[in-house]
């Protein structure tokens, strides 16, 4: 729910991320992430189990499959032994079974768990999300939470793999080399000279690649913000013709990312070529030294075979870490991200010992409100306003004046700053949220409809009520008409945000929403701004009903909305300056005067 207020937060008051940059790759392993994220792993522990213990089992099957070779070569095809080489070729096949049933098993699991993981996570922050406070939204941008959700939950789900698929790497790097020393330790300790050149490598390639990926990952974030930017105000960009202007910055940034993914690609092709020279001068040694060896009879030829099969297996593992480094510091700040997120406790939140609140009455006071969005910086000054049950009261006043934070604060979007609001003499702060929410609808002036149906759209909050309850809410708003000329009625599927519906209706139809709630206080917030003298029309009398005998607080520009209520409250520089009857009011001649005068002025027609 976007809720417009008359104050804006300052900068760093709350923001996400500001502890965290964007841009930051991490540490390879932060502590506080790994122990967060055991608390997710540990219900799926047995999987994780059966995953490690797979992994396990089919890198000591890849370790062996050579020395199975060997064995076959030295041992029976040297000796002419054919018996004994059908034994080794049902060894060689057993152990290559084991190598694929292991891998699947393995494969299968982390999967399994993987996916589990991600879907309480995900499940677990939109569920948080929903019960942070409107502040945090109005400090957050939906891009950058959107982000926390979609693209560090998904990059967090990488950790698992990257965790138990190194693990995995480093026993086969461990395991090829004590095969290697146990078979020849001259030849191998010959063979393995080449790894501190490869270190090396490694090392300056990592550092490259760091700045290179970071360049790359600016780069989309660039364009991607210049993307939504300009898909989302396209009616702006077409009505002020600045298309020819916006292709040109966004060539300008697709550019840079194009620039920025050769390259990140240039510095990624030389990683192969150069582990591929080393693993070709790693095996010259092998077959040179090696051959030396055979011929003196050092060697055997089946070793010497193994050799050469454990050396193109030795620079898979290495090459593998090099890239799951990076994938691990991306993990960490993704974790690190994330948490920082759930981490985040709502402003409004409900007191300990909070009770529900009892059906009312609907008598609403302010007393001695005042309010704050940002600290030293008033909206609200000194409230006193006493709406009787079943009382219709109209806040009027320029932009800026305080109104919409005077329903924001009713409703418990934001807590006052100081005094208090009571309903029937509670203090809302001392009751349930869900318990007043379920006696107060909200209409706000841009209606927002889901994807879904039109009856699902009326239903929305009470998906209990009946066919008959919604027909009733939607005649009693006139929307029942317009939805039955509809092309499937209520069935009607809608667009996003109902693209569908024109923006009178959409309002209509949020207006059904709200009456079929039965709520005692109904709080209005400019919600006939956007219909159309004919729609508004249509729907004061039927408000006129509606809001009969129940208290509502409307925020209207209106002289058609404003004059019907029973008490105008004129606020101005968050302060009540004027009360009365649209008729005492104009009598006075202040405020409220000059604000009725130009609103006749505006919109002649509607008064």
């Amino acid at each position: 729910m976007h809720v417009h207020h008359g104050g804006h937060p300052g900068p760093g008051m709350g923001r996400l991320g500001a502890s965290i940059d964007e841009d930051v790759l991490g540490r390879v392993y932060d502590h506080r992430v790994v122990m967060r994220l055991l608390g997710y792993m540990w219900p799926h522990r047995r999987l994780l189990l059966v995953s490690l213990v797979g992994m396990l089992l089919y890198t000591g099957a890849s370790v062996a499959l050579p020395w199975v070779i060997k064995w076959g070569i030295d041992d029976f095809i040297a000796t002419k032994d054919l018996a004994g080489l059908n034994r080794a070729a049902l060894v060689f096949g057993g152990v290559m079974l084991a190598n694929y049933v292991f891998m699947y098993i393995h494969q299968m699991a982390l999967a399994k768990a993987s996916q589990q993981v991600l879907y309480e996570l995900r499940t677990g922050m939109f569920n948080h999300l929903q019960r942070l406070s409107i502040s945090f939204f109005d400090r957050n941008e939906v891009g950058r939470v959107m982000s926390r959700v979609q693209n560090d939950v998904q990059q967090l789900q990488e950790f698992l793999s990257i965790m138990i698929l190194g693990l995995g790497d480093l026993l086969s790097l461990v395991g090829i080399i004590v095969a290697m020393l146990l078979m020849n330790p001259s030849l191998a300790l010959i063979t393995l000279t080449v790894i501190p050149i490869l270190f090396a490598v490694v090392a300056l390639w990592q550092r490259n690649a760091r700045r290179s990926f970071m360049r790359v990952r600016h780069a989309i974030a660039v364009v991607n913000a210049g993307l939504q930017e300009n898909i989302s105000g396209v009616r702006v960009v077409q009505s002020l013709n600045r298309q020819e202007v916006n292709l040109q910055r966004f060539e300008r940034a697709n550019a840079e990312h194009l620039n920025a993914n050769l390259d990140a690609g240039r510095l990624s092709s030389t990683l192969l070529p150069t582990v591929e020279l080393l693993t070709a001068l790693a095996l010259g040694f092998v077959v040179v030294f090696g051959g030396y060896m055979v011929l003196d009879g050092a060697l055997a030829v089946g070793a010497l075979v193994a050799f050469a099969m454990y050396i193109q297996r030795f620079f898979d593992p290495i090459r593998n870490l090099t890239m799951q480094y990076t994938e691990l510091q991306r993990a960490m700040a993704s974790g690190a991200r994330v948490f920082e997120l759930m981490d985040v406790q709502p402003e409004v939140r409900d007191r300990p010992g909070a009770r529900p609140l009892s059906p009312i009455s609907g008598d609403v006071r302010y007393e001695g409100v005042g309010f704050q969005y940002v600290p030293g910086v008033p909206v609200l000054r000194d409230i006193d306003l006493h709406v009787q049950p079943g009382q219709t009261v109209a806040l009027v006043g320029p932009t800026g004046a305080g109104k919409t934070t005077m329903v924001n604060l009713l409703a418990r979007f934001y807590d006052v700053t100081s005094g208090q609001i009571t309903i029937d003499g509670h203090d809302i702060r001392d009751v349930t949220r869900d318990s007043l929410a379920r006696q107060m609808s909200v209409v706000l002036q841009e209606p927002f409809l889901f994807s879904g149906t039109v009856i699902e759209n009326i239903r929305y909050c009470h998906t209990e009520a009946t066919e008959e309850a919604v027909v009733r809410a939607a005649r009693a708003v006139r929307a029942h008409d317009f939805i039955e000329r509809l092309e499937r009625g209520y069935q009607t599927p809608l667009l996003e945000r109902g693209r569908n519906l024109s923006v009178g209706q959409r309002q209509l139809i949020s207006f059904a929403r709200a009456i079929l709630a039965d709520p005692r206080i109904l709080i209005l917030d400019e919600a006939t701004a956007n219909i159309d003298t004919h729609t508004e029309l249509l729907i004061q009398e039927a408000l006129r009903e509606l809001l009969r005998g129940r208290t509502a607080v409307v925020i209207a520009h209106r002289l058609s909305t404003i004059r019907n209520a029973d008490l105008i409250v004129v606020l101005d520089e968050g302060r009540i300056v004027e009360a009365g009857t649209h008729a005492q009011l104009l009598a006075r001649g202040g405020l409220y005067s000059h604000l009725s005068s130009a609103l006749a002025a505006a919109a002649p027609g509607t008064g």
